[in-house]
């Protein structure tokens, strides 16, 4: 990172940890301690991350002098810290009922989560007895279709994946998100239609591929029953702000259930937003992944900095990002459980921190969101972990684990593990020039050092453990809570917004210009889009007519 971009308070950390080996930093067990955490189901090892007590203790008073605490407290009490939309942000609202500390949200938004979810609660629970027509739900449904984009797909299918061993026997669970139709073609030659269940989530009931989505589903359901409109209401609820559209639309509004300016997208997976996966997993497992996030949210609210999970995250993040210079991090689970994890992660930090101006209009003057990615382990080592060893660029990784699986196959999970541990040390540690020549026994000495220098690994590269005791509920609810609070405190840290999107608003403003553009009259369009635009439209109309 050139040096006018790293914050100046960091320079000397920077500087003096640059000749020390994360293998030295290792051995010093008061530092270990002190960047070893345990919340609840969840154990957060930082000690392999590339700073020592004094530079923590710099990130440390660093944030202490940030105002952190008002911060946090003002978006508990429902402030409209999305200043751009003049918003609260209260997703932790949504699992207030959970917490062991009394929520400040205005009673107003209290009232109608707990309305809501007793609502989500009750409906569940007919679909467990097997009959939710005084729900409007046709009987027997036996699969769900979630159709959603974003924030109103993410949280719930990697949700809905996660929990796979707490699923309610008899419901299958499905995610339509994409408006290419492949999906939607697929899932019609797979399902009967008058067994299932399609929900829709959209905050306005206007997004372009849940609505194409839907009426593809909508009109493969009518078939089924010969165009009778309210056998087919019956398959379709909708969860949405806008009431009226969706009535228009086809769902009667006692199926409608809310979405609220207060919440965002990716925010909303407690919410309503939640309602496919309240039904795979069941009423009480649900409220056990609210009691899970609301676990994170009492101590994001009462830890100090220096014991503070989320706040420890941020720092370690902000010091890769700003003091390092690293521009990705690779989050990698070992658990196919959580093979959605980094699509879900991607959304959450990237849009919400992908930013470069701050609420008031200025240019920041430091780096923002890291380029986050990765897939799930040991299928990852055998992908892209040899650039991570030995290529160029440094990438700090983020391992999670499950200390006790969902099976009874033991000799694999203790393997996984075992890669897990193994992969965090070999970064840490890697192999010197000496280690890897006296590997080498046969050659001549020449061939030997050849060998060995390709056989030697720098090391000194960072990473994160997480280790949740068992993949449930309500260790779910807490990972996913830890990373949100997270996403708060680097947006304070780095004075953005970090629940606005417009970055998301201009792609879906062109796309609704070109669109006329490539129907059979596409041809009075032409002329009104960039020069390569243009050319691309044509390119497409010649070969959709070619022999």
């Amino acid at each position: 990172m050139s040096p006018e971009r790293r914050p100046s308070f960091l320079a000397e950390h920077v500087d003096r940890l640059a000749g020390t080996h994360l293998r030295e930093l290792l051995k010093d067990a008061e530092r270990g301690k002190r960047l070893r955490h345990r919340l609840g189901p969840i154990l957060l090892d930082l000690s392999r991350q590339k700073l020592d007590l004094k530079a923590l203790n710099a990130l440390g008073a660093h944030v202490e002098a940030s105002g952190w605490q008002a911060a946090r407290d003002a978006m508990f009490a429902g402030a409209p810290i999305n200043t751009s939309e003049n918003r609260a942000v209260l997703h932790t609202a949504l699992r207030a009922s959970g917490s062991q500390l009394r929520s400040p949200a205005p009673q107003d938004a209290l009232t109608e989560i707990e309305q809501t979810l007793q609502r989500i609660d009750a409906l569940v629970k007919a679909m467990e007895l097997g009959d939710a027509s005084a729900f409007g739900v046709a009987p027997g449904i036996t699969d769900v279709v979630n159709i959603g984009i974003g924030g109103s797909d993410l949280g719930p299918r990697l949700a809905v994946r996660a929990l796979a061993p707490y699923h309610v026997p008899g419901l299958r669970s499905h995610f339509l998100t994409n408006v290419d139709g492949q999906s939607a073609y697929e899932l019609m030659h797979q399902l009967d239609p008058k067994r299932t269940l399609v929900i829709l989530v959209s905050k306005t009931f206007t997004t372009q591929e849940t609505l194409l989505n839907g009426t593809v589903l909508r009109d493969w359901i009518s078939r089924a029953y010969g165009g009778d409109k309210p056998a087919v209401s019956r398959h379709f609820l909708a969860v949405s702000a806008n009431v009226a559209e969706a009535e228009k639309w086809g769902v009667p509004a006692a199926q409608v259930y809310p979405m609220w300016d207060f919440v965002g997208g990716r925010f909303s997976l407690w919410s309503a937003v939640g309602l496919s996966l309240a039904i795979a997993i069941g009423s009480y497992n649900f409220h056990e992944l609210l009691r899970g996030a609301a676990l994170v949210d009492d101590h994001f609210r009462s830890a100090a900095w220096s014991e503070n999970l989320p706040v420890l995250l941020s720092l370690v993040e902000y010091w890769n990002r700003n003091a390092q210079g690293r521009g990705s991090r690779a989050v990698v689970p070992y658990a196919d459980l959580l093979t959605d994890l980094t699509s879900y992660l991607q959304q959450l930090e990237m849009e919400s921190l992908g930013k470069q101006v701050t609420p008031q209009g200025q240019h920041v003057t430091q780096s923002t969101s890291a380029v986050v990615w990765g897939s799930v382990g040991t299928n990852a080592q055998h992908a892209y972990f040899q650039s991570l060893h030995q290529g160029t660029d440094v990438v700090p990784l983020e391992f999670i684990g499950v200390v006790k699986p969902a099976h009874d196959l033991n000799a694999n999970h203790e393997a996984l593990l075992s890669n897990l541990l193994a992969q965090a040390a070999a970064l840490a540690l890697g192999k010197t020039l000496d280690e890897a020549l006296a590997e080498a026994t046969s050659g001549t000495e020449e061939e030997r050092r050849v060998l060995a220098a390709q056989r030697t690994f720098p090391g000194d590269r960072p990473s994160t453990v997480m280790l949740l005791d068992a993949l449930t509920p309500e260790s779910l609810g807490a990972l996913i809570a830890l990373y949100e609070h997270k996403v708060f405190m680097l947006g304070h840290l780095w004075g953005i917004n970090a629940f606005d999107q417009w970055g998301v608003e201009l792609g879906k403003a062109i796309a609704r210009q070109i669109l006329p553009a490539l129907g059979e009259d596409g041809a009075k369009h032409a002329g009104a889009f960039d020069s390569a635009t243009q050319a691309l439209i044509e390119a497409i109309h010649e070969r959709r007519t070619a022999q």
